[in-house]
């Protein structure tokens, strides 16, 4: 993997630059919209390539490991071949999902010890063997195994956490470097840098995750109850840190105004549920603001969704009409949502990087941030 950096903008942070992979060229800042379990749910391929505009997807190792299972995807060459995603594909680690899904975890040097959701079957994720699953499964960023301890944990058990975090990545990274890609395209590691709240924790993190050379980092344990100002200021702690020639990926955030915050503090790259997650319950997010489609306000403005989108499922569909389907309980709804969502997230990171290569970031940014907020 590659990444050349393009442009830089005064004033801020942010960045403009292009991720090479075997799968393709990734061009950043970047959202990526999350398919768990090897699709996004309720949106096809084919709209997510020529309506949403991804250009990288996520892929899920704790749900892709239980269901179909490792036999299943290697039998059909890897996920790229299983699916029919020919682009980049991102997995994490798995271990967000054993500390909030599974049942009776236990965390011990070994690794996260855990009982499947599904069946109550049980489990271990060691540091190596989450290295083998993202080799089975051939993604080409694969994510190390780490703990993400709660935003409001006490400094204690930060710093335990921090610790064990950081022997599990040296395992996951020997292993790594011991290991070679299954499928005949190139796959990198990238360290999560943990450390709760705790700035000193955070940068003694960010320090030894980049002393391995990695090919990028990811940014962990954020977003996850703290605070939405000290989420921002252990950002700029951290890319203090991180080489500026390597991309930079914020883990699960966020809204819009959280992604264009960590843009404009050095992130490259980040990926959320909340597009499709809040797409099926209703909300959608435009440059304007947010709507409700299940509010009765709608029930007779036929104007399209977003006149001037550059995805046509905005232009083609109503308020009117896509409020009915929300009231009426219909599938095509939510999938019409999800898709108007994530192509609104793509939409806003490509305007990010063209106001970035323009030098006009932050005026942009600013009037983004107060429409953003507003509910329509």
């Amino acid at each position: 993997m590659k990444f050349d950096l393009q442009a830089t903008c005064a004033g801020t942070s942010a960045r403009a630059g292009r991720i090479t992979t075997d799968h393709g060229d990734i061009l950043t800042p970047i959202f990526m919209p999350v398919g768990t379990c090897g699709t996004v749910k309720g949106v096809h391929f084919s709209e997510l390539r020529h309506q949403v505009k991804a250009q990288i997807i996520l892929g899920n190792t704790y749900h892709l490991y239980l269901r179909p299972g490792m036999g299943v995807i290697e039998a059909a060459g890897g996920l790229h071949k299983f699916n029919g995603w020919e682009r980049p594909i991102l997995t994490d680690s798995g271990g967000f999902q054993v500390f909030s899904l599974a049942e009776n975890r236990k965390l011990t040097e070994e690794g996260a010890h855990f009982r499947s959701h599904i069946d109550g079957s049980r489990h271990l994720f060691t540091p190596e063997k989450v290295v083998d699953i993202q080799r089975s499964i051939g993604s080409d960023i694969m994510m190390a195994l780490d703990e993400c301890p709660p935003g409001t944990s006490e400094r204690g058990y930060a710093r335990r956490s921090l610790d064990l975090t950081k022997r599990w990545l040296e395992r996951g990274w020997k292993h790594y470097r011991a290991t070679s890609p299954r499928y005949g395209h190139s796959q990198s590691l990238f360290p999560i840098v943990q450390g709760c709240t705790y700035p000193d924790l955070r940068r003694e993190a960010a320090d030894h995750a980049a002393s391995l050379g990695a090919d990028g980092y990811a940014i962990g344990g954020l977003a996850v109850g703290e605070p939405a100002e000290v989420m921002y200021s252990m950002i700029e702690v951290v890319n203090d840190i991180l080489p500026a020639d390597r991309p930079r990926y914020l883990m699960g955030v966020g809204t819009p105004v959280n992604i264009l915050e960590a843009i404009d503090r050095g992130v490259d790259m980040m990926d959320c549920v909340m597009p499709t997650r809040n797409g099926r319950n209703g909300m959608l997010f435009t440059p304007e603001g947010t709507m409700n489609m299940r509010n009765a306000k709608w029930a007779n403005d036929f104007s399209p969704l977003w006149p001037d989108s550059p995805c046509e499922v905005d232009r083609v569909y109503t308020k009117a009409y896509v409020r009915h389907l929300f009231a009426a309980d219909e599938i095509l709804g939510l999938m019409i949502a999800s898709v108007h969502n994530l192509a609104f997230y793509l939409w806003l990171v490509g305007e990010a990087r063209n106001h970035i290569i323009a030098g006009d970031f932050p005026q942009w940014k600013k009037t983004m941030v107060e429409k953003l907020q507003r509910r329509l």
